[in-house]
């Protein structure tokens, strides 16, 4: 529960009418009741307004706040408004301070205080654990690894040997990190391996992986380690679900990675990148700052410039994807077209080739 006017100041928001108005929660006008602040900063949900039971209702920037509600609030950015609202009202998994009984902590691992630790965790030799840190149930934390200030980490959580871990990352069920990179020594095309070496020779990761703050990771979502250095993800990146992220990776800072994307080894990718859902990145790839890899598009150039917008595959730019389209929903009509032609230059008497 919150007053409206400490809502207004949490968004920075303009308050009109009573900011003693106590919020239970928040909701969709339609699914509203008389003790929640109803999200009307989208056309469709302003309309249902006028149906709702709820007097309160949050509302974009200018808008006419409806003479029946007791109190609203302006705001002019709704998706922020909509992020700090939902952190406002989320509620951090319930797990008592303390270590579980069931829990194993080496006796050389560190764990400040406070800290909440579940059942079934794992806490290797050497370990680090942050104050203010949730460790859910069934966690395996390996020798050396550091955790920072305030992360939460759901259940299944696999953290490997010497993993680090910045301060309010959350790691969602079944995130893997640390895993050895797919790397194996193969022949060359049409070559052989040396001699006494089998055809498939596995090259150990010995690096880690390396998170920054406030970086989030989806459920099941598997980051590799590198094979010498850190795989590392910068500052405020967030992963979705089902994402792969290669050996050696290098990853900047306040990427948005959606779910499936899939990123082989040793590529070097800026800050702020958006790569949409099903996208791929091959090997070695250098992705600049600020570009935008649309959903599915297959990226195997060398190469993608800051601020380019791609998609497709092999990924272009997005104005040549749509001239290629163009260009190719209008190949029936020049088949027609090509064919006529043949017909009226055929001379008389002979047949027209079958292709």
């Amino acid at each position: 529960m919150m007053r409206l006017k400490d809502i207004a100041t949490a968004l920075r928001a303009e308050l009109v009418g009573d900011g003693e108005l106590i919020v239970h929660a928040i909701n969709h006008p339609a699914a509203a009741g008389p003790d929640d602040l109803a999200l009307a900063m989208e056309a469709e949900a302003l309309g249902a307004l006028a149906e709702s039971p709820a007097r309160a209702a949050i509302l974009p920037a200018s808008s006419i706040v409806p003479s029946r509600l007791a109190g609203a609030l302006h705001v002019e950015h709704p998706r922020y408004a909509l992020a700090t609202l939902t952190r406002l009202f989320a509620e951090r998994p319930r797990l008592p301070a303390g270590i579980h009984p069931t829990a194993v902590i080496d006796p050389t691992a560190e764990i400040a205080l406070p800290t909440a630790i579940g059942p079934f965790v794992q806490v290797g030799a050497r370990a680090y654990i942050g104050p203010g840190a949730t460790i859910l149930g069934q966690v395996t934390v390996g020798a050396e690894a550091r955790i920072g200030a305030d992360a939460l980490i759901y259940p299944g959580v696999r953290i490997g040997d010497r993993v680090r871990i910045g301060a309010r990352v959350i790691l969602h069920n079944n995130a893997s990190l640390g895993a050895d990179g797919f790397s194996f020594a193969i022949p060359e095309p049409g070559g052989r391996p040396p001699a006494g070496e089998p055809p498939i020779s596995r090259i150990a990761s010995l690096g880690t992986v390396v998170l920054g703050d406030d970086v989030e990771v989806g459920a099941n979502s598997c980051i590799d380690r590198g094979t010498i250095e850190a795989t590392t993800i910068g500052n405020g990146t967030k992963i979705d679900n089902l994402v792969m992220i290669g050996h050696n990776n290098k990853i900047g800072r306040s990427c948005l990675i959606a779910g499936r994307v899939g990123i082989s080894g040793s590529c070097r990718i800026g800050d702020r990148v958006i790569l949409a859902g099903g996208a791929g990145v091959a090997d070695h790839v250098v992705i600049g700052d600020d570009p935008v890899i649309l959903a599915a598009a297959q990226v195997g150039s060398s190469r993608i410039a800051p601020g380019a917008v791609v998609l497709g595959m092999p990924a272009v730019a997005k104005e040549k994807f749509f001239e290629q389209v163009r260009l190719q929903n209008r190949l029936k009509h020049l088949f027609a077209d090509v064919a006529a032609l043949k017909a009226r230059l055929q001379p008389a008497g002979t047949e027209a080739d079958g292709d």
